[in-house]
């Protein structure tokens, strides 16, 4: 009863910007928190930022923004300043409470199919 998609993600030139978002639908109580992964070829997933941490990745400080529109259910990562080692599947991962099919509240947490970014040399 509650997804995530991603979108934004596509093919950029070194040097440039992306701008992903990633919307939380269903029967939703409240999202506590939306953190944006990613995952390169032959790489385990790493953090990258969200709600509750500005990411573990010194690679894309002072390069990637996230921001969230909470009357949208939706987190948005800015990307600039791209190069090819930002080339991956980019995941969002998204925490809350939702009402079940039964009316009951639960918590959740559930990520997206993932959007590819791509930056070419």
């Amino acid at each position: 009863q509650v997804h995530v998609m991603e979108s934004g993600g596509g093919l950029v030139q070194a040097g440039g910007s992306l701008r992903l978002s990633c919307t939380v639908s269903g029967t939703i109580l409240n999202i506590v928190s939306m953190r944006w992964y990613r995952q390169a070829p032959g790489k385990q997933r790493e953090l990258v930022a969200g709600t509750d941490t500005i990411g573990n990745t010194d690679s894309v400080q002072g390069r990637f923004t996230f921001s969230r529109d909470n009357a949208k259910n939706t987190g948005y990562l800015q990307m600039n300043r791209l190069t090819p080692e930002d080339t991956a599947v980019y995941y969002c991962e998204a925490t809350g409470y939702s009402r079940n099919s039964a009316g009951a509240m639960e918590r959740f947490v559930h990520w997206g199919q993932g959007s590819q970014v791509t930056v070419s040399s």
